[in-house]
């Protein structure tokens, strides 16, 4: 059955990260995404962020090049760039030539910085742009550095999903208007929009600037990681007290200190009480009297494991594309269900343009 996004032509333009993920997220949902490499550039089916959809090979240094995408872009609903600011319109491919070709596209620009502001036209990455934005410092233990959450915050969540959002928004809006738009989407917005929620207890006086001290960063007992006897890790969430009860009662927990939950001057000493409880049986015991209650438990789980866990295997969670074992697309559609992903593949750019322009 076709996705929820069947009939909507994406123009991607080839880069690394967010872009590529945005356009991954189309695609999984159903829309023809059309991915503009440069010459010589392999189709790379280990690639998963490239996974289904096609690749044509354009020069877009030279007019022949410029005007072949445009015979493209003038038949996308929308179109994906990750160059630094002005790349694109040095291209003859910014978005007024664009727009002009096609009123309605929904051009998506994909940057670190943003379009415009002191750093623009800077280079950097994700531990750049979740530095400026607070996160980073939010992330580590109390009196260590902040450790880098690899880049999922800046790259994915903050930058390719909320561009995803940003697109699909102006599609709904160019359906009714009949007019398309320019989507700046920048890492550091998007990584500071992310941080909602944290802005809220700050604003409440319940959350400090320090690292490892709050309910969320590691510095409550109730919600962090413990090793156990076999060198593997728990992760323990009982934040509300129903479930921190059927914790303390499941593992046999009657010590007094553990009473005051919240008072967070205990936190350090019930830490380490509770790490001595999770040393004393291997991760799997722990699963075996832990996992499936409500005491918010999970085993922390490896790349090879983690397919293999019983909830992602009867969820299908995982699957393959040419042999290549990849997360599966999410989020789930009742009725609207799209194909299985499947691995890129090399097209040809003037049968894409024939078929693009029979089925204008």
């Amino acid at each position: 059955m076709p996705g929820p996004l069947e009939g909507v032509r994406v123009v991607e333009f080839a880069g690394l990260g967010p872009g590529p993920f945005c356009a991954m997220l189309l695609a999984d949902m159903g829309a023809e995404v059309l991915r503009i490499a440069r010459p010589g550039t392999p189709v790379d089916a280990q690639d998963i962020t490239t996974r289904s959809r096609s690749q044509v090979e354009i020069d877009l240094r030279g007019e022949e090049g410029q005007a072949s995408a445009l015979a493209l872009i003038a038949r996308a609903d929308l179109l994906i760039e990750g160059f630094r600011p002005g790349v694109m319109e040095r291209l003859g491919l910014g978005p007024e030539p664009c727009l002009a070709r096609n009123p309605r596209l929904v051009y998506g620009r994909m940057t670190g910085w943003g379009q415009h502001g002191p750093l623009a036209h800077a280079a950097g990455h994700d531990i750049n742009y979740i530095a400026i934005s607070g996160a980073l410092h939010a992330i580590g233990r109390a009196g260590e550095a902040p450790v880098p959450p690899l880049n999922y915050v800046g790259d994915f969540g903050g930058g390719g999903m909320l561009l995803a959002v940003g697109l699909l928004a102006a599609l709904h809006e160019a359906g009714r208007s009949g007019r398309g738009q320019v989507i700046d989407a920048a890492m550091t917005d998007g990584t500071a929009l992310l941080s909602a929620f944290m802005y809220g207890f700050k604003a409440k006086g319940q959350w400090s600037n320090q690292r490892g001290e709050n309910l969320l960063d590691g510095g409550a007992h109730f919600y962090d990681t413990y090793a156990c006897a076999d060198g593997k890790y728990i992760a323990i969430g009982a934040i509300e007290p129903q479930f921190y009860a059927e914790l303390r009662q499941r593992c046999g927990i009657q010590d007094p200190l553990f009473d005051a939950q919240l008072d967070a001057a205990r936190w350090p000493l019930l830490k380490l009480r509770l790490a001595d409880v999770f040393r004393t049986r291997t991760r799997q015991q722990w699963c075996e009297l832990l996992e499936g209650s409500d005491a918010c438990f999970a085993p922390v789980l490896d790349w090879d494991e983690a397919p293999q866990h019983a909830h992602n295997r009867a969820r299908a969670t995982f699957t393959e594309a040419g042999g290549v074992l990849q997360p599966a697309p999410a989020p789930r559609f009742s009725r609207s269900v799209p194909e299985q992903p499947r691995p890129p593949r090399a097209a040809s750019l003037q049968d894409t343009l024939a078929a693009w322009n029979a089925r204008s």
